[in-house]
């Protein structure tokens, strides 16, 4: 791969953004012999992250003659003192071990930090309505991680320092069927003039007994999919158009997409959404097609199902690269919705052959507005590590009105949820500023040698990055694709207030997309049902982020904030805390 690729992704010493280990302590202890101690045999203990010399705290200094009989002459008062004071050490050090805190013994700290916000956001999960309290979680002034800022701070200078946001080129469109010639031509040029949905029909060839899903990569390598094409077989066969001898069936896009972000609340909307009666989704709600599954799929080998569709292409790389998904698979999700529009249409060609369909049809994936990390396996005309294609080119050359919903999030915020929604295991608020400082460093050095775009498209530095840091980088994503859509094509919701007022939220979505209005009870219906993902009850235990981690990431994501209030003319889009 190009030199931007490979070279700004080198992992830099933990080290660089912490405190180094010494006699007096660090935020990460490692067994080394310290370099000052030089060794020497002595017991240390920590109180507030300072380490201290549990034998020079208890040393009773003595004259050179004194020995065990002079011990015994101490008055009484003396020795029981003494001896009381290494009772009550004792029981701290024990106190200490068993609790297993770092920050805070029996004692009271006497070091404090004051310099970061102590606050939690209140937004904590995709889930807008979750307003429930955070579990309590001490107040802890953590003086390790207070020491972290400094040198983070240094990293987010000079991460700032070379922003840019500049204009990227377009493709031309006959380079864009060179790369997709299969997709090119099964999709039409021109949709069904009296079907609000991009839809057309396509002669069907198979038998009676053909299984029209027979090979669909969807169902092949999901099992949590076949129900569904279950059911897409039994409805299959009683909506084909009979014209001239031959048989059709009505293939259909989405009308609008759900586009993004993920855990800014694209889940709760699309289940409300799917509420209308003139809106039906695809089968599956997250297909990701556009991003990843007509490149392929990560795992073992296909199923040994004969592959005689023309134009499938199959891709094979060292990691175990699947088929790709053909656009008729994808296709196929929409079935269901246009049997709907099929109905429609066939009970007005007597009457009203020319009444439109109110039908509309949605996808929801998540992925799509930012997700372009196969571009480096499969284009290879790139420009200083930047994409040449983008997934906004292939969906505007077959949809050039295609309406888009973006659903955002305080991207801090954001960043958190992610995290504790993909993390596995040992998941904390120690853990996951370490994840943000690690991820900060590798995005500096992929900025000290590569443009802004190169970085946030860098399929190896998103792998290798431990947070998805770049997919709150709303600014970068929401100009590249305001390159080839018009901004009129666009509404973008904010969660913050999706979670406020979710009826007024839904009211902007029904204008955007032209859907008649509901009744009284359907509205009810929709704007008072609980909303969907919440955070997961042994998450949600965790507590919120370091205040200190709060603020190194509002310091990042500070200037893309800026400049997407600048893009949408809205400051309320910068996320500023009051």
């Amino acid at each position: 791969m190009r030199h931007c690729i490979n070279s700004c992704i080198q992992l830099c010493p933990k080290d660089t953004y912490t405190q180094q280990i010494g006699c007096q302590g660090g935020p990460h202890p490692k067994h080394q012999v310290c370099p000052t101690c030089k060794g020497e045999n002595k017991i240390l203990f920590r109180v507030d992250s300072k380490q201290m010399n549990l034998l020079a705290v208890l040393e009773v200094r003595t004259e050179g003659n004194e020995n065990w009989p002079g011990f015994l002459r101490f008055k009484k008062g003396k020795r029981c003192s003494l001896v009381f004071g290494l009772i009550i050490m004792t029981l701290v050090m024990v106190s200490y071990i068993l609790s297993g805190a770092h920050q805070e013994l029996l004692i009271s700290s006497p070091f404090h930090y004051e310099g970061f916000p102590s606050n939690p956001s209140m937004m904590d999960s995709e889930n807008p309505s979750d307003t429930k309290e955070h579990h309590y979680q001490p107040s802890i002034s953590n003086i390790s991680y207070a020491k972290d800022y400094p040198s983070i701070r240094v990293i987010i200078r000079s991460i700032t320092a070379r922003i840019e946001f500049t204009t990227r080129q377009l493709p031309d469109l006959q380079d864009l069927k060179r790369q997709e010639l299969h997709m090119f031509s099964v999709i039409p040029h021109k949709f069904l003039p009296n079907s609000r949905s991009p839809c057309w029909y396509e002669e069907f060839s198979g038998r009676n007994t053909t299984d029209p899903y027979l090979t669909n990569s969807y169902v092949l390598y999901s099992r949590r999919f076949r129900s569904t094409f279950d059911a897409l077989r039994r409805a299959f066969w009683g909506h084909l158009r009979l014209a001239r001898g031959k048989r059709f069936r009505l293939r259909c896009l989405p009308h609008f997409y759900i586009i993004g972000q993920p855990k800014c609340g694209t889940t709760d909307l699309y289940d409300r959404l799917r509420l209308h009666p003139d809106v039906q989704f695809s089968a599956i709600k997250e297909p990701h097609w556009w991003t990843r599954k007509r490149f392929g799929e990560l795992g073992a080998a296909p199923p040994p199902v004969t592959r005689a569709r023309q134009g499938r292409g199959i891709v094979r790389l060292r990691d175990g690269l699947r088929d790709r998904y053909p656009v008729e698979d994808y296709l196929d999700l929409f079935d269901l919705a246009a049997h709907q529009i099929h109905q429609g249409l066939q009970a007005a060609s007597a009457k009203e052959p020319n009444k439109m369909n109110k039908i509309i049809i949605g996808e929801a994936s998540a992925s799509t507005m930012w997700d372009n990390n196969a571009w480096t396996f499969f284009y290879d005309n790139s420009t200083d590590g930047e994409p040449p294609f983008l997934t906004q080119d292939f969906i505007h050359a077959f949809q050039p009105e295609a309406k888009l919903i973006v659903m955002l999030r305080d991207p801090v915020e954001r960043l958190y949820s992610d995290y504790l929604y993909f993390a596995s295991s040992n998941k904390s608020a120690d853990d996951f500023h370490d994840k943000v400082a690690e991820a900060l460093q590798l995005f500096e050095n992929c900025m000290l040698d590569c443009s802004l775009r190169a970085c946030v498209y860098n399929n190896t530095l998103n792998n290798a990055m431990p947070v998805r840091l770049q997919v709150g980088l709303y600014a970068v994503y929401l100009l590249d694709w305001l390159t080839v859509f018009k901004k009129e094509q666009f509404l973008i919701l904010r969660l913050e207030d999706h979670a406020s007022n979710v009826k007024d939220t839904m009211h902007k979505v029904f204008q955007f997309l032209n859907l008649g209005p509901l009744s009284a009870k359907q509205e009810a219906l929709m704007t008072k049902s609980p909303a969907s993902n919440a955070r997961r009850p042994e998450d949600r235990n965790l507590g919120p982020m370091w205040p200190v981690t709060q603020k190194i990431l509002r310091d990042f994501y500070g200037p893309f904030n800026t400049r997407l209030a600048q893009v949408l003319n809205d400051e309320a889009f910068a996320w500023k805390t009051p």
